[in-house]
């Protein structure tokens, strides 16, 4: 969507992250943190060059604290996604699916289809077959449920299910929506040119360089993923804490793609 551009666009994320982050601050410490905070001196041994085995030490330590920590958190929420994803199976459907593929392995038997044709054909009904399990599955209906609210955003219930996902990790925001949109995770030229394709029922783009900024943006701000939620609890030795940074950022980041998207609409 911005081929040209794709340098200056990564550098406007960091920019906007800083911005955001900067804002954050100073609205929460005039509102919330407005104590003022007590000095804190403490004197500190002479520095010294750590050897190469303490810093070792240390940083295994550190890494098998962050997995103890992190790791539950992180695989219980990727269960959840994958079976909100996987289930409910429907074995009419998929046997549905199985003898149109039968149907065309023998026509190839016959002679009439090549096997670039099978292959392409085999392609579609794949495709079919991974939209409409997921447009069925409890992560699509979720999707679907909260739709409405990701509309004003320019968001299909597609997109918002890739923003769903992306709370067990962000980086699972971009292989869902390879599996949505192209039925294949892997496969991201063929993902782009699915995106660029993609139309709504009316024929309008589902993507227009207005959705994919509030996008980019959307998934800048709202939270990183559940690891975070766990780390700020385990800090603030408080759940609310990491509740209101659930809130806010999600709130955050839907107001400035909201914005993005309906004030951009005027000028395009």
């Amino acid at each position: 969507f911005f081929p040209r551009n794709g340098s200056f666009i990564l550098l406007g994320l960091y920019a906007a992250g800083i911005l955001v982050a900067v804002l954050t601050a100073l609205l929460l410490r005039k509102k919330i943190f407005t104590e003022e905070d007590t000095p804190f001196v403490m004197e500190l041994p002479p520095y010294r060059k750590p050897t190469f085995k303490s810093v070792i030490i240390h940083m295994w330590d550190r890494s098998k604290h962050y997995l103890q920590k992190m790791g539950g958190p992180i695989l219980i929420a990727s269960v959840i996604i994958w079976f909100l994803g996987y289930f409910p199976q429907n074995e009419n459907r998929d046997k549905a699916f199985d003898r149109q593929i039968e149907q065309i392995e023998s026509r190839v038997g016959q002679g009439q289809i090549d096997e670039g044709e099978r292959e392409s054909l085999v392609s579609d009904i794949e495709y079919v077959r991974n939209m409409e399990h997921q447009e069925n599955s409890y992560i699509g209906k979720i999707g679907k449920a909260i739709e409405p609210v990701m509309r004003p955003l320019g968001f299909d219930w597609k997109i918002s299910v890739s923003l769903l996902s992306g709370m067990a990790a962000k980086e699972i925001v971009i292989s869902t929506m390879g599996v949505l949109y192209t039925g294949d995770s892997e496969n991201q030229e063929s993902l782009q040119t699915r995106l660029s394709s993609e139309r709504y029922a009316d024929g309008s783009p589902v993507f227009t360089p207005l959705v994919v900024a509030g996008f980019l943006l959307f998934v800048l701000i709202y939270f990183p993923c559940i690891a975070t939620v766990v780390a700020i609890k385990e800090e603030a030795h408080s759940w609310k804490w990491a509740l209101f940074s659930v809130l806010y950022s999600t709130g955050l980041a839907w107001l400035v793609a909201f914005a993005v998207f309906q004030i951009g609409q005027f000028f395009m």
